[in-house]
């Protein structure tokens, strides 16, 4: 297991850092995304997802406006457009026939610096939605009254579709991570079916923040990242438990990205982790882990004990990552959870 980085001069970058895992190395490029310029940008607690989509670009969220973003693998700003949610937490990409279109799991509540960064008062109705690539609204899902749920609101963290690319009949499952800590399950026609909490598998969810069907031995499987629990549970397409992989090497599993034959888990305690075919760790990517027994982590507290974007962002070392995604170039891009927001990528080179 090899982990570990390097700082090296670059003309016309001027400090340029490699980190490395396993027998991959990558170029550190902090900084990377241009944002629409205004002057929220800064304010913003950024909190959101990412991905790549079919035509090569990067769809990510503004950390203070209801904008998707979508970005050049250079992050050079393409375009961006309104939609109507309140936080893009959950982002992921659906591929129906030859069109794509953005799921987003909408929270319903967002840290407003109005309010000294406090939820903003009466937080909305959390709901799930899929987006043309345009902006317009495909389908919307609720909190299904079916399931007979009672405690807190619905307060969904991650959505992801089973398409016919991946071998799948289009059921949609959604993670209602910051709400009842349960995950549903849809048809392609946003009917409920099931909703499955963990307590026949590994245990009881406890903030199963984001899903990802993962392929890589040849069959569809489910993750749930059991955040709370330091876990990913595995379900088969139907909801059946399977295993549980990480529990020893995984703290706070947050969101997931496939990469070849391994699979990237962004964990919100400063770091990647990168897991091998057989489920194995193979190492930690810009591991920081202390940062988040820091004051006011994952920003800093000011003279007033009030949030403000931390000054303890290192290159080469992670804050906090919320949304990760990769391209086919094996290149890997990362946004961090905290004001003002982080956009990373690591270019790989060798």
């Amino acid at each position: 297991m090899r982990f570990g980085c390097n700082v090296f001069e670059r003309k016309n970058y001027g400090l340029c850092m490699n980190v490395s895992v396993g027998d991959f190395e990558f170029e550190w490029l902090g900084d990377w995304a241009e944002l629409p310029s205004n002057d929220t940008v800064a304010r913003g607690w950024s909190h959101h997802g990412m991905a790549f989509s079919n035509e090569g670009q990067i769809v990510t969220f503004h950390p203070a406006e209801s904008l998707v973003v979508i970005l050049t693998t250079e992050g050079e700003l393409l375009r961006s457009f309104e939609i109507p949610v309140t936080e893009a937490h959950g982002l992921t990409l659906s591929t129906i026939g030859l069109n794509q279109s953005i799921w987003i799991a909408d929270n319903g509540r967002k840290r407003d610096p109005n309010h000294d960064y406090d939820y903003m008062p009466d937080p909305l109705q959390g709901k799930v939605v899929r987006f043309s690539m345009s902006g317009l609204v495909e389908m919307e899902l609720f909190e299904p009254t079916k399931a007979g749920l009672t405690g807190e609101p619905f307060s969904p963290t991650s959505v992801i579709a089973f398409d016919d690319h991946l071998g799948g009949n289009g059921d949609i499952w959604v993670a209602d991570g910051y709400g009842k800590s349960i995950v549903h399950r849809y048809n392609s026609n946003g009917e409920y079916l099931l909703s499955i909490d963990g307590s026949k598998g590994a245990g009881r969810f406890d903030c199963p923040h984001s899903l990802w069907i993962d392929t890589r031995s040849g069959l569809a499987e489910l993750l749930v990242a059991d955040r709370a629990n330091g876990r990913v549970q595995v379900f088969d397409m139907e909801g059946e438990y399977i295993r549980t992989i990480g529990a020893g090497y995984f703290e706070r599993p947050t969101v997931f990205a496939s990469y070849g034959e391994n699979l990237l888990v962004g964990e919100l305690n400063a770091r990647l982790t990168v897991v091998g075919p057989n489920n194995e760790l193979i190492g930690y990517i810009g591991d920081n882990t202390p940062v988040s027994e820091e004051p006011a982590w994952p920003n800093e507290p000011d003279e007033n004990d009030i949030p403000r974007r931390t000054s303890r962002l290192v290159e080469g070392l992670f804050n906090s990552p919320h949304g990760i995604s990769s391209d086919n170039d094996g290149n890997i891009y990362v946004s961090e959870w905290l004001i003002g927001g982080r956009y990373t990528k690591l270019r790989l080179i060798g």
